[in-house]
């Protein structure tokens, strides 16, 4: 018996290895005729990447820059180097980097929750079935693909402390902590990650009255690997002293009324950065196994799907409620409260959810036989749910790679120009930066949550006539301004008109002084600017292909002292 369900998982796991090949087909097949996330990929760190593999600062000093952004953003204000994704975007083209990064992570993704679900959640053989399948599920949620290992990679990880906590010596388990953090974020998932588990070892050790040194010791170590490989983070914020634009970050906004709905929306339905797409057939799991441990009053024998249940609703909530307006008092007091983003305690969620899921579809069929037909419905269902959320399905009415970057015309541009890139800056109006960016022109706009706040006050100036007459622009740009763009009252906060759109600027009023003062002497605008001339602006040119989404008017800064 024991020999056929080896057997039988081992089919299930090869079925997995297959699955999650061809849910990454579409990237293999396509290259960069694929459709992927614009927002917080395309539009920034992809185009980042590349910008760092062309700096020479990829392993610049810790006071280095990278001038072609910003005329001088801090080399910091990047990955480290030491993050094993920078080093594929260095040595390989962009989507054949992004494909072995996708790669990469949901095959660690799988193996990290199918590993934990086996040793340490459901150890009976007999639901290898669902210990497989959830975890392949878990393997192809849509996450941020910049965060890498950041919430995918945290199964594994618990895994492995959890055999520590539990005596195992095994190298397998050091060999874990030391490598994943060289493939994650610790501000975009493991410090909320690391911080949740050190509580629950000091829970153990209360309750308990015994310390778990080699667990504690275990959390420790990976904590300082992640403190080595973001040595550049760590340097920021401890010795640098200059006001960056985080500095402004304003995020206590919503009336309590707000955060209590916002609770439930993100508790059904889950976050952009962390997409879990359980609100249909997880949700519905959950809840089944929580009325029949209701009914069958099983609180005490189910003490872990009711412990995890608790969490997922307390960190909806707690994401919720940090944008409560009741925080301002102490965000007022306490500057680093804004500055760093404790919400994101939630990105816990995607490794709560998953694990309550299978957790959940056990506790059903161990109730009764006659639940296994939905066990398995619910799981070929949610897998087959997550295969409709494939970036080429969900994004097929967005730009492609090829379309987004627009090599060609941007070339075009280039040559019409005619002066090295370093000798000009430019700025965009309609459409990202980052595709300047990419395609190596010098930007004095940007998308970065991380660099100097003179710069940001300086920036301002540039739109401040068009800033006045729009409060949804001047609110996003004073309170944030991660988004350094040209923003204006007629566009407002869009930055994306294709070559389709009839849109046109009628009234631009921009401070082109300022602009010019800052080194920029040219505007790639996504469309045409009517009172151009106004503005000291001068129409140069028009450029687009069949290969992009985009109709660049080039407009050229004239008639200003020096320029």
């Amino acid at each position: 018996m024991f020999f056929s369900n080896l057997k039988h998982e081992q089919k299930l796991v090869a079925g997995a290895f297959i699955l999650l090949a061809l849910y990454l087909s579409p990237l293999i097949v396509l290259g960069e005729n694929a459709h992927i996330r614009v927002h917080d990929n395309l539009d920034s760190n992809l185009a980042w990447y590349k910008v760092l593999a062309n700096s020479g600062e990829l392993i610049g000093t810790l006071d280095a820059v990278t001038p072609q952004i910003i005329n001088g953003l801090p080399r910091n204000a990047f990955g480290s180097e030491f993050t094993l994704i920078v080093w594929l975007y260095k040595f390989f083209p962009t989507m054949v980097a992004y494909t072995l990064s996708q790669a990469i992570t949901r095959v660690v993704a799988f193996i990290g929750m199918y590993l934990l679900l086996k040793k340490h959640i459901i150890k009976n053989p007999e639901f290898s079935f669902i210990t497989v399948r959830a975890a392949v599920a878990f393997a192809l949620t849509p996450f941020w693909p910049s965060g890498m290992l950041s919430t995918l990679g945290m199964p594994l990880v618990l895994w492995a402390l959890l055999n520590i906590r539990n005596g195992e010596r095994s190298w397998k388990n050091y060999l874990t902590l030391t490598l994943v953090p060289f493939y994650a974020s610790i501000v975009l998932g493991f410090f909320f990650f690391l911080a949740a588990i050190g509580l629950f070892w000091l829970y153990e050790a209360i309750r308990k009255k015994t310390l778990n040194i080699p667990f504690l010791l275990g959390i420790a170590y990976i904590s300082f690997v992640f403190l080595i490989v973001e040595y550049r983070l760590v340097y920021s914020f401890l010795f640098e002293q200059e006001p960056t634009s985080r500095d402004e970050y304003f995020h206590a906004r919503l009336t309590f009324a707000h955060s209590l709905k916002l609770t439930v929306k993100n508790f059904v339905f889950g976050h952009n950065h962390v997409m879990t797409v359980h609100g249909l057939f997880v949700l519905a799991a959950i809840i089944l196994s929580l009325l029949l441990i209701v009914k069958n009053k099983e609180w005490r024998s189910q003490r872990l799907f009711i412990w995890l249940f608790a969490l997922n609703f307390i960190l909806s909530a707690w994401y919720a409620f940090w944008f409560y307006r009741g925080w301002l008092p102490l965000t007022e007091r306490f500057q680093f409260l804004d500055t760093f983003n404790f919400a994101r305690f939630h990105f816990l969620r995607p490794l709560v959810i998953y694990v309550s899921f299978a957790l959940g579809l056990k506790i059903l069929i161990e109730s009764s036989p006659k639940w296994k037909g939905t066990v398995k419905f619910l799981l070929i269902g949610q897998i087959l749910l997550l295969f409709a959320f494939n970036d080429e399905i969900i994004y097929h009415d967005k730009p492609t790679v090829k379309e987004f970057y627009a090599e060609d015309v941007f070339a075009d541009i280039e040559a019409h120009i005619g002066l090295p890139k370093e000798d000009y800056h430019v700025a965009s109006i309609g459409l990202h930066p980052a595709v300047s960016q990419y395609n190596g022109f010098y930007t004095i706009d940007t998308y970065n949550n991380f660099y100097s706040l003179a710069y940001k006050h300086s920036f301002r100036k540039i739109m401040e006539p068009e800033l006045a007459k729009n409060k949804t622009i001047r609110t996003y740009f004073d309170e944030w301004g991660g988004r350094c763009y040209i923003f204006t009252a007629e566009l407002g906060k869009h930055y994306m008109f294709e070559k389709t759109s009839t849109k046109k600027i009628k009234n631009l009023e921009l401070n082109m002084e300022h602009f010019a003062e800052m080194g920029g002497r040219y505007i790639f605008s996504a469309v045409p600017i009517e009172n151009a001339a106004e503005n000291h602006l001068q129409l140069d040119g028009q450029f687009t292909s069949n290969n992009t989404v985009w109709k660049i008017y080039l407009y050229k800064v004239t008639d200003i002292e020096g320029v």
